[in-house]
Order: C-alpha cells, then sequence, then structure tokens
C-alpha cells in the first residue's frame, strides 16, 4: 500500500510538536477537523523515580493543561483492559546488514510472549517503500514466528509507514492499543519526516513503541558508538515521545526481552483520562502531570479541536 492518502492531513499537522508552534487555518471547504469533538480522551502512563509504573491512582492525582490551561477531568478509567498492538517490521534493505533482521523477529517473539492468548488482539505488517500486511488484527495465540518468510529489501519509509500504521490501530475498537515499530532506525524514502508523524499518532492517541536493533558498536552505551543521526539525534526519541510512546535502543536479547517486558506492561496499565476541550479550532498543546511532583506521566502531546 503507497503511503499517499494522508499527505494533506500530514501537511497541517507537521509542526504540532514544535514549541511555540500555532496551527494554521484549514482550506476552506475540507472538513477534515471541522466536526466538533465533544470531548477528548487521552491514555497516559505513571512511572515513580525508579521507572516503576504506578497503579491504583484516581482522577484527583492528575492535571490536566489544554493549551495553558487547566482542564476537569469529566471520565476517567483505570482498568486492566485487553491490549491491541500492530508489529511493525522493517523490511528494507538496510535490514541485510549483520544480524538485524533476526534480531527483529526475536524482539516481536519477545512482544508476542508477553500477550494474552485469546484476550490480547495482535496485527503484523512489514514494510519497506509500501506497507503489507502479512496478519490482519486477530487474537493473539501462543504461536509465535509470524515474520520468518520476511526477506529485507529495498527503500526505507520508515516515518510514512508509521503514520499510516497509526491511523489503522486508531481505527480498532478498545482503548489499550499502539504501534511497535522494528527498525533498524534509518529511514531513506518518507516523504514525512519524525515531526510529522508524530503530529499524526498524537493527534489520534496512538502511542508508538520503536524497539530499535543495533549492533553492539552502534550502541549509544558503548563506548565510541556510531548510532546513525537519525536515532543519535534524537529525531526518533522526539517521535515516540511525543505520542506517548519510547525508544528502546537494544544491542543483545536480554535488552529485547526487557524492551518487550516493558511495553506490554505499559499498555497493560494505562489510566484513560477525559475532557471537554478548549473552545478554539486548532491545535492545542497538552500537558497530562500528576500532582505529585516525584512521579512522571507520559501522554501525548496536543490534539485538534474543530468547529461546529
Amino acid at each position: 500500500m503507497r503511503f499517499d492518502w494522508w499527505l494533506p492531513l500530514a501537511a497541517v499537522l507537521w509542526a504540532s510538536t514544535s514549541p511555540g508552534w500555532q496551527a494554521p487555518q484549514s482550506p476552506a471547504g475540507r472538513a477534515t477537523f471541522r466536526s466538533r469533538i465533544d470531548r477528548v480522551t487521552v491514555s497516559a502512563v505513571v512511572r515513580d523515580h525508579k521507572g516503576r509504573i504506578v497503579p491504583n491512582l484516581s482522577p484527583v492525582d492528575f492535571e490536566v493543561i489544554d493549551a495553558g490551561r487547566p482542564r476537569e477531568i469529566t471520565d476517567f478509567r483505570s482498568d486492566e483492559a485487553p491490549i491491541t498492538v500492530a508489529l511493525l517490521l522493517d523490511a528494507s534493505g538496510s535490514m541485510r546488514v549483520a544480524s538485524k533482521m533476526e534480531e527483529a523477529r526475536q524482539a516481536a517473539d519477545h512482544v508476542l510472549a508477553w500477550l494474552q492468548p485469546g484476550k490480547d488482539e495482535i496485527g503484523l505488517f512489514s514494510f519497506d517503500r509500501e506497507l503489507l500486511e502479512l496478519q490482519g488484527f486477530a487474537k493473539a495465540s501462543s504461536q509465535r514466528g509470524g515474520f520468518d518468510e520476511v526477506e529485507p529489501f529495498g527503500l526505507t519509509s520508515l516515518h510514512d509507514a508509521i503514520a499510516e500504521m497509526a491511523r489503522r490501530v486508531a481505527a480498532r475498537r478498545g482503548s489499550h492499543r499502539a504501534v511497535v515499530v522494528l527498525t533498524d532506525g534509518v529511514d531513506t524514502s518518507s516523504r514525512l519526516t519524525p515531526a510529522e508523524v508524530s503530529g499524526v499518532a498524537s493527534a489520534i492517541d496512538v502511542p508508538v513503541y520503536i524497539v530499535a536493533v543495533v549492533s553492539p558498536l552502534d550502541d549509544p552505551r558503548s563506548p565510541g558508538a556510531v548510532l546513525s543521526k537519525s536515532t543519535a539525534g534524537g529525531s526518533l526519541v522526539d517521535l515516540a515521545q511525543w505520542t506517548g510512546g519510547e525508544l528502546f535502543v537494544t544491542s543483545m536479547p536480554s535488552q529485547t526481552s526487557i524492551a518487550a517486558r516493558k511495553i506490554v506492561d505499559e499498555l497493560r496499565h494505562q489510566y484513560l483520562l477525559a475532557f471537554e476541550p478548549g473552545g478554539n479550532p486548532g491545535w492545542h498543546p497538552l500537558e497530562v502531570r500528576a500532582r505529585d511532583k516525584r512521579l512522571t506521566v507520559r501522554a501525548r502531546s496536543g490534539y485538534f479541536a474543530g468547529s461546529s
């Protein structure tokens, strides 16, 4: 599937993650953001100073700041609901280097191992310059190896694939959902930048988790690391965090296993908050924080409000 449908959308969203940015007016006649939004829902993960997930919080423990103004939380959920995960495997030519593809397949198996068969939902997809559905969304099973037949080839449209995948996940029923990307972090042919992608994903509240598989020499925790600019420079870090997700760089199976468990654990323990949106149409920067300053909240960076 070509990544063309959302280019007009991305043109509006791209700068949504830039400090001080103000959304432009939508072109006359375009209805994309003109329908009224009755409420905004936000998924959030809370950790303490040791990085542990914090359960059992209530609405009074949170603050929602919408474009600089506090909003009242009108609905709140903290249940451990089934989760929906789209596993997105980089099948581009750069994954042929060293053992990247095999390590990415192992990362997928680690994620699948932490899902609950018959309860959680999983979809398997790969991409190079186009997005390919390998297995549509279905209940997770105990079977592994869904990516065994994928062979790396071609250019990499990493950013475009993430944006398209976020749209598909947003269309799924259920609330605890995310895109998990298995890649080496190299993009050679996307039309979208990381900021544009994070705008697309955060506007529809789909966290993006990126597992970047690298060689030990490219691991940023190693002396003399030479990790690619796209990862080391922070663009993938920003892309993930602006959507409420996270970037994990792994160079050995133990790190991959820890990352997979952390991702699934976060999704299962998301808090879901809802509030009435601000009246002004356009992009609203959003901050969700805990009243206890020792706690850290990760959530999407903003949303679009329409007008009736």
